[in-house]
């Protein structure tokens, strides 16, 4: 048994360990074969999923949710490296594009499978199936890992030190954690908008995630190709751009005292479509800019986000009463604030296109690997 503030600490220290795993995985991910680290997470992610089912009291479930976060952060950190050893340049992009998608869907997806186990097995059931998959997962990287690349570590000169002052870095990496807070920021915030200020129901929210998510896969699998012939930069700030335009066309239709769903939602598919459009090569040249330093740099955009995201909700909690506007006002200022990242730092040398991005010593080094 436990309050509704345990209840919600729960949820918190999941976050707080997935923000530290972060930190921790992109450390140990730069020094050690990565396709181990992987199955020891997965290993740690399905045990504690396992003993929270059968955990006694809240405090005890609190702990577990808390090891949880810090095992669930591993695959996103090593995984980008792993992509850029395997792929070329644009295969790369494309790959990033991909998965961004199928992690869009899992907000969708993820509460409806969660109330079907809820009612068929109580809260526990959801612990014992991703618990018994994260295992499974793990004994399948063990077994048949050899077709991952290994991501060799590269420990001399990278630190993260190296990188917190590295302003290349901080160009790619900020810029997508303002691009991707704002857009979660909005998200977050417009179920309350929806249903205390424009008088619609939850089913309008699901609309719009809905068209949104669509909307940002089909940009996200077509980044590679834009890019291709536009070049990364243009592709990251035209990105940027549009996602903006949608953004103040949200606000402007806000202040204007809007509240037809239709028109919101049309508004909202340019927001979504400037980021899938952005998102795959902006994270990949936040990874080249790293010179090779793909769990760390992996860890920091991430970190980036989270804070973006988190600074904007509590920036936002107390307005979103007040309507779309001040919703809309609160996502733009953080895509301002990437934009200006865009034209205040300086850019990756030849970024015009993926492939010319990429370090050619360090396409060589990832070469020599997959022949070893």
């Amino acid at each position: 048994g436990g309050n509704a503030a345990q209840a919600q600490l729960v949820l918190a220290t999941f976050a707080a360990g997935t923000g530290i795993g972060l930190v921790l995985f992109g450390e140990i991910g730069a020094r050690h074969d990565n396709r181990r680290i992987l199955v020891i997470a997965l290993g740690l992610y399905g045990a504690t999923s396992l003993a929270a089912a059968a955990a006694p009291t809240l405090p005890v479930l609190v702990l577990l949710r808390f090891l949880q976060g810090v095992a669930a952060s591993c695959a996103a950190v090593v995984a980008p490296g792993m992509v850029r050893a395997l792929f070329s340049p644009r295969g790369a992009m494309r790959a990033i594009g991909f998965i961004g998608s199928v992690e869009s869907l899992a907000p969708a997806i993820a509460p409806i499978i969660g109330v079907w186990l809820l009612h068929r097995g109580g809260w526990q059931a959801s612990f014992l199936v991703t618990g018994v998959l994260a295992l499974a997962l793990a004994v399948l990287v063990a077994v048949a890992g050899r077709i991952l690349p290994p991501v060799a570590a590269r420990r001399s000169g990278h630190s993260y030190i190296v990188l917190l002052t590295n302003p290349v870095f901080h160009r790619y990496a900020l810029s997508q954690g303002f691009a991707l807070g704002s857009l979660l920021v909005y998200v977050f915030g417009m179920p309350v908008v929806i249903t205390a200020t424009l008088g619609g129901t939850l089913g309008d929210f699901i609309a719009m995630q809905l068209c949104g998510i669509t909307t940002f896969i089909i940009a996200a699998n077509l980044a590679s190709r834009v890019v291709a012939r536009f070049g990364a930069e243009r592709v990251i700030l035209g990105g940027s751009l549009l996602s903006l335009a949608g953004l103040g066309a949200l606000f402007a239709y806000g202040l204007a005292g809007g509240r037809d769903m239709a028109v919101i939602i049309g508004l909202f598919l340019p927001f979504n479509m400037g980021f899938g459009l952005r998102g795959p090569p902006g994270f990949y040249c936040a990874l080249q800019a790293s010179h090779g330093d793909d769990a760390r740099a992996s860890a920091l955009v991430l970190l980036f986000v989270m804070a973006a995201t988190a600074g904007g909700t509590a920036l936002a909690a107390p307005l979103v009463t007040d309507g779309l506007a001040a919703l809309a006002a609160v996502a733009l200022a953080l895509a301002l604030a990437g934009i200006a990242c865009l034209g205040l730092l300086p850019r990756l040398a030849g970024a015009g296109t993926a492939a010319a991005a990429a370090d050619p010593a360090e396409e060589g080094e990832r070469a020599g690997e997959a022949g070893a």
